[in-house]
């Protein structure tokens, strides 16, 4: 067989059923082998859009998105989403072109060292050099992309090697077994929660796996103590249960950021700390113990001394800590009151986001937006929140019901992920309603990824927040220099028009009560919708002036 053909026979043994991309002439034999394959080949508008769409895929179905471009600017396009999966922890592998071995050694048409340039933004890139190392280097790549903690793997096949003929056969899968936690570190975390009288859980991105939010549940309920999460980490407790403290990261003087002031043991499971630093909750002169648990050991920071580093399979921990508890307290659980201890706290928050509910002033609210969102989500839909101002509302104020379910790009944190990020959750998740929240600058990054879900008529919604600057700039700019801001408004197209364009619905709102009739209507289409939402962000330095300076850098 052709090395191409093998090469596709590894992907179907790998159990890869779409692959998103940009084909170009070094991909043309791997792309006539997919032909006769069940793998169906999503043909999308930038390779950017490509990534971002593997990168929501993998984080939904645990499996490694692919994506795939050829070589030069292809590989070149690829790089923020293949940077934002990688910090992101979505597993996604990359298939990228490259050009004749026999002319890689010298200056040469879209000849680069694209191998060089991904390698740090990856877990593992790899050029195959000879048609019978496929098996082991595809093997390896869904191997190392799919292992705790997942990212992003490359893999390069140059276009004189995939059209060879060679012979050879898939490697088997061999399902992981995650290591287990060491016992003494167990014991040592227990002897600390029983001995607490102030603790707290900081759940984070590694939290939403779904064994791990079944035992973080079972742990905060069987000690009563509270959980508040990251963004990356919404739905690891449901916004319904007592024990969820709802999340943490936008101001450092947020209500739930006292919780952390206060305690006297602080729990940290599947916390990553480019989510949101721990100088932004972690005071040094506090005295609190940190207990992290994660699947590899803490990053090193003066403001997160931890006191006890569970490495293993953060589910498996959890489950080991809830045995041991049992064992010792089984009779006296929970250890904690969890209405006495922070009723207080959950019912004031929850007020908090109710509070312009009904709001019908126009420019909407963030708060009144949100809150009509959630009433038309159900609790298996899917949120995707791009990078700009609306994510910060959509951070504190949307809460989730189940693991990964609302979607924040909060590692690398790149605009423009939300649009193509929505198609790869619907593709993913064809059942459940998906909405991608975009400002209105983040939204024209990827536009052109429209055209592709009309083309394979998926219903994604998206709507965009209008307030025609970079609003999350403004914003930045006057905390740090008292009101001022550079210049930063831009202009914009009609988003009905643009919507009529490619064909698909739109509509531009004019008043709040339209917003969920808006919604539900949008989400009656068979293809995508457009929703654009005039948004009052003078709301935001009243957000400051409440919770104290905006924690998240840009």
């Amino acid at each position: 067989m052709k090395a191409s053909d093998l090469f596709v026979k590894c992907l179907e043994a790998e159990g890869v059923d779409r692959i998103f991309g940009i084909p170009g002439e070094e991909n043309a034999d791997l792309m006539i082998s997919l032909i006769d394959s069940p793998i169906k080949f999503i043909l999308c508008r930038h390779e950017q859009g490509a990534a971002f769409m593997a990168d929501a895929y993998g984080r939904l179905t645990g499996k490694a998105g692919v994506c795939l471009a050829t070589l030069g600017p292809g590989a070149t396009n690829l790089v923020t989403g293949l940077a934002d999966a990688n910090m992101d922890r979505a597993p996604v592998v990359a298939i990228i072109g490259q050009a004749s071995t026999k002319r890689l050694h010298k200056e040469s048409h879209q000849n680069m060292d694209s191998i060089a340039m991904l390698r740090p933004l990856s877990k593992w890139a790899q050029t195959i050099h000879s048609p019978k190392n496929i098996p082991e280097v595809v093997r390896k790549a869904f191997k190392i992309a799919e292992t705790e903690k997942p990212g992003v793997t490359v893999i390069e096949l140059p276009e004189d090697l995939a059209e060879e003929e060679t012979s050879g056969a898939p490697l088997p899968f061999t399902k992981l077994r995650r290591p287990a936690a060491d016992h003494k570190a167990i014991k040592q975390a227990v002897d600390m929660i029983m001995g607490a009288k102030k603790p707290i859980i900081l759940a984070g991105n590694g939290a939403v796996r779904k064994r791990a939010a079944t035992q973080l549940v079972r742990l905060a309920e069987k000690t009563g103590i509270g959980v508040v999460n990251t963004f990356m980490g919404k739905g690891a407790v449901p916004m319904d249960n007592p024990h969820c403290l709802f999340t943490m990261g936008l101001g450092v003087g947020d209500y739930n950021n006292h919780a952390f002031a206060d305690a006297d043991v602080i729990i940290t499971a599947g916390y990553d700390l480019v989510e949101y630093s721990p100088a932004g909750w972690y005071k040094p002169d506090s005295g609190a113990k940190i207990i992290h648990i994660d699947f590899s050991p803490a990053e090193i920071d003066d403001h997160f001394p931890v006191e006890v580093d569970i490495v293993s399979d953060l589910a498996d921990a959890l489950w080991q800590i809830n045995e041991e508890i049992d064992a010792r307290a089984g009779d006296k659980l929970p250890l904690f009151d969890i209405n006495a201890t922070r009723g207080k706290l959950r019912s004031t928050m929850a007020d908090d986001f109710a509070m312009e509910k009904d709001d019908t002033a126009f420019p909407a609210k963030p708060q009144k937006i949100l809150w009509d969102v959630r009433e038309v989500m159900g609790p298996n839909d899917i949120l995707l929140s791009d990078v700009g101002a609306h994510k910060m509302w959509v951070s504190r104020y949307y809460q989730a019901v189940e693991p990964n379910t609302c979607l924040i790009s909060n590692g690398f944190c790149s605009m423009g992920f939300a649009l193509p990020g929505a198609i790869g959750a619907k593709i993913a998740c064809p059942d459940q309603k998906v909405l991608c929240i975009n400002g209105d600058a983040g939204f024209l990054m990827n536009v052109q990824e429209l055209e592709t879900a009309v083309r394979y008529k998926l219903n994604v919604v998206a709507m965009v927040w209008v307030d025609g600057e970079y609003g999350l700039i403004k914003w930045k700019q006057q905390d740090a220099f008292d009101g001022k801001h550079s210049k930063l408004d831009f202009g914009n197209p009609d988003f009905e028009k643009l919507a009529e364009a490619f064909g698909m619905w739109g509509k531009t709102l004019t008043s709040a009560d339209q917003i969920k009739p808006a919604l539900e209507e949008a989400f009656r289409q068979e293809g995508p919708a457009i929703i654009a939402v005039p948004v009052d962000y003078a709301e935001n330095r009243k957000l400051t002036a409440r919770l104290g300076q905006v924690a998240i850098p840009i």
